[in-house]
């Protein structure tokens, strides 16, 4: 920067754009009173038409002072003078020739040495803003240049205050002069792509070639808490409160700059909501005021059980603005007792918490009665959420990073929705441009029509129960077989013992296999029987090999033979991850026919929820004909998807089978995009039917039967209105010509289910064709026949 910069356009104080909006208003004004208070004004000012013209800077406006005051009586109205932090300045000097009584009061308490002065201010910059002021006014440009600018001022005390300023420059006239040079485009593309380049700026914008004429307002903001918990928050985003000695100070700073005591102190006791305990938090420097000397303690021994309810249950602050009163009427309560025996006479309690989960109590102390209090608790409303971020960290820290992980794979943002949450956050980003507290709100998406699918291993958990059936009876029985070995050779009660054991589980796997079955025989093997299988391995060296055979066939991850079992959760994995792939490449396409909301989820089978509507999209508009489209394209890609899944039990080595539906769900409906839990929920009461019969019409029976909807080689399309049957009985009979489903189709009433009644259903066999491309179709019993 270079030294002694001066500001190297002509600048001179004038009031002609005031003047002319007085004589605008004029003639218009219609009320007499307010009319001969103009035309006196006029009058007045006419009488120093120096004013209009200009005032060069270097004469004493101060010989105008009591003029220019009447001149910007309406700018600067006595009635707000001591609200409004206000002033008129010389464009582009820091000049003030007028302020309200407000900044006069904040100038004069910060010392005679103090000169007001923006944070990181640059003269250099300073022209080069007029110098865009220049481009943008008299040549039309649009070159944004504004920038937030700071003023930190010393109050009567010596503590910094930060003040915003905004800029109003609507009474400034530009002019060139005889110096100025001409700006083509080609000139302000140089211009732009060399900023900092000071003598290229110069050439084109010479000394005295331009001409500021008239004044600016400055208007300032007192952003001091703002500013602080902006710095709070960078700080608690990438610490806990573990980490005091980065924290300790700043929060300090800011409770004391927020409720302006001096000596104002804070402390944090974590809340273990299972126990209802306070425990002290792992910090040498952040201590409990609550506890004391105590680490832990019942929370119902240290305060009342009314605060408590405020507290732990209300979410509410809780406050003592006389704690010597308080301890009166509560004297068996150790918190007043440990407030009293610190010095301190007044408290805030503030729980910190998310959707009702509690973590911790922020408590802020001070040592003086009422400085305190149930009404400027709510200044702490800005910090509590950082808080509770970094309180959250130092708690569950482990968990937090598998979260993350967890998040990555499954809370990512659709892209047919990302439009509406950039929209949320650039309305987040405008509030806080502006000083403004702005909170995200749940994400709604109205009228949309849901699509529902799921294709599903039938019968599963009796497939897995004989995979753990074998599994356990193969392991019991090798087992049997070295135990009864070594009783012949050494015949120990013991052995017996062990193989009467063996025998005992044999027969309840065969006779009365149960859920809990699997640990409990695991729990055998581990406390029972592997330890004398150690004393065999010891004491009888001539059963090493079949020992060994035995070893061999354990799984490493948990000493167990789990072969049936791992080709089970194969089959289901592979089957899954192939599925899974399959509807996500093919949605891909069905976004091309409107854009709408995709979810699928993997549990024994691949389920996926669609929902479309005109809130979806940003740009196109919606019809029913597009509707129509997407549920003609999800039956036939369940078609699809069942063929896929076959042909995966091809070549699997314990084949499964699958059954699928399609439920049909006519109703608009919401759905809310829930910040707290990161997920689409369906919205409202009523909404919520719908997510009930999805959940439970799998295992709805046909009427009068004990059949269930759902079979295998077969989907099911369940719905409510004869309006949908009749569409889909379109769809299917066009996909009969198309050789994905058979001319068998059964029309159905379902067995009322709990909470859900009147639905029908649709059931349609499934055409398969093993090879890609195979013209020739077989059915679902001619497939068990090739697979098995």
């Amino acid at each position: 920067m270079k030294q002694n910069y001066q500001f190297p356009f002509k600048i001179s104080v004038s009031f002609k754009k005031v003047i002319q909006l007085y004589k605008e208003r004029l003639r218009t004004e219609k009320n007499p009173i307010a009319k001969n208070y103009i035309e006196s004004l006029l009058e007045y000012i006419a009488k120093y038409p120096e004013l209009v013209e200009g005032v060069d800077i270097d004469k004493k406006l101060k010989l105008y002072d009591d003029i220019i005051k009447v001149v910007l009586d309406d700018i600067f109205p006595n009635m707000l003078s001591n609200n409004e932090i206000k002033a008129a300045t010389v464009p582009f000097i820091p000049t003030i020739f007028c302020k309200s009584d407000r900044l006069d009061k904040i100038l004069s308490e910060a010392g005679d040495g103090y000169e007001l002065s923006p944070r990181e201010f640059n003269v250099e910059l300073n022209y080069i803003f007029a110098c865009v002021i220049i481009l943008n006014e008299y040549y039309g440009c649009q070159i944004d240049y504004r920038i937030p600018l700071y003023y930190d001022i010393p109050d009567k005390d010596g503590k910094i205050k930060t003040y915003r300023l905004f800029v109003n420059s609507d009474f400034v006239e530009i002019e060139p002069l005889d110096k100025a040079v001409e700006i083509t485009d080609e000139d302000v593309d140089l211009l732009m792509s060399n900023p900092k380049d000071i003598d290229l700026w110069e050439s084109y914008f010479p000394k005295n070639s331009w001409h500021f004429k008239g004044f600016t307002l400055f208007s300032f903001s007192d952003v001091t808490i703002d500013e602080q918990v902006s710095r709070l928050k960078t700080v608690l985003i990438n610490n806990s409160l573990k980490n005091d000695v980065v924290v300790y100070d700043q929060l300090t700073s800011v409770f004391r700059n927020m409720f302006n005591v001096d000596d104002l102190e804070f402390g944090f006791t974590l809340f273990n909501q299972d126990k209802k305990t306070f425990n002290v938090i792992d910090s040498e420097k952040i201590e409990s005021f609550i506890l004391g000397d105590l680490i832990s303690e019942k929370c119902e021994n240290v305060i009342c059980q009314d605060s408590l309810r405020n507290l732990a249950v209300k979410g509410d602050y809780f406050c003592i603005s006389d704690v010597e009163k308080y301890n009166q009427n509560h004297n068996d309560m150790k918190l007043s007792e440990n407030l009293i025996s610190k010095g301190f006479k007044s408290v805030i309690l503030a729980p910190i918490s998310k959707g009702g989960n509690i973590i911790g109590i922020l408590e802020i102390v001070a040592r003086q009665k009422n400085q305190l209090n149930q009404i400027n608790a709510i200044k702490l409303n800005a910090v509590l959420p950082y808080l509770y971020a970094s309180a959250e960290r130092n708690k569950i820290e482990q968990q937090n990073r598998v979260k993350a992980v967890i998040q990555s794979k499954c809370t990512s943002i659709h892209e047919s929705v990302e439009w509406r949450f950039e929209k949320e956050a650039h309305k987040y980003i405008e509030a806080k441009d502006n000083g403004k507290n702005y909170e995200f709100e749940d994400i709604i998406f109205s009228d949309v029509f849901p699509l529902y699918g799921q294709i599903d291993i039938v019968a599963s958990s009796e497939e897995r129960n004989k995979a753990i059936e074998y599994d356990l009876n193969k392991q019991l029985n090798i087992m049997l077989d070295i135990f009864e070995d070594a009783n012949k050779l050494s015949s120990l009660p013991i052995y017996e013992h062990s193989i009467f054991r063996i025998r005992e589980y044999l027969d309840k796997i065969e006779n009365n296999f149960t859920a809990n079955l699997e640990q409990r025989v695991s729990s055998l093997i581990f406390n029972e029987l592997d330890p004398v299988l150690d004393h065999i391995i010891d004491e009888e060296p001539s059963l090493d090999k079949k020992i060994l055979s035995y070893n061999q066939l354990l799984s490493k991850d948990n000493n167990l033979i789990y072969e049936r079992r791992k080709e089970f959760d194969q089959t289901v994995h592979e089957s899954n991850e192939k599925l899974a792939e399959y509807i996500d490449q093919k949605q891909l396409e069905a976004q091309k026919i409107f854009p709408h909301y995709f979810e699928r989820y993997k549990t024994d089978g691949v389920e996926h929820n669609l929902y479309i509507g005109q809130s979806i999209s940003s740009s196109k508009k919606f019809s029913h004909v597009l509707l129509q489209n997407l549920r003609l394209w999800q039956l036939q890609v369940m078609c699809e998807m069942e063929n896929e899944f076959y042909k995966i039990q091809d070549h699997a080595d314990l084949p499964l089978q699958a059954a699928s539906m399609i439920l049909v769900f006519n109703s608009q409906l919401s759905i809310r995009y829930r910040m707290d839990e990161k997920k689409f929920d369906v919205d409202g009461t009523y909404n919520a039917r719908y997510e009930v019969i999805k959940k439970r019409i799998d295992k709805a029976l046909i009427k009068g039967t004990d059949e269930r909807i759902t079979q295998k080689g077969k989907i099911a399309i369940v719905y409510t209105s004869s309006e949908m049957k009749n569409e889909y009985k379109k769809y299917i009979s066009y996909l009969q010509s198309k050789k994905y489903i058979s001319n068998q189709v059964e029309d159905l009433i379902l067995e009322d289910v709990q909470g859900v009644s009147g639905l029908k259903a649709l059931r349609i066999e499934v055409c398969y064709h093993m090879e890609e491309n195979e013209k020739q179709t077989i059915s679902y019993d001619e497939l068990m026949k090739q697979l098995h």
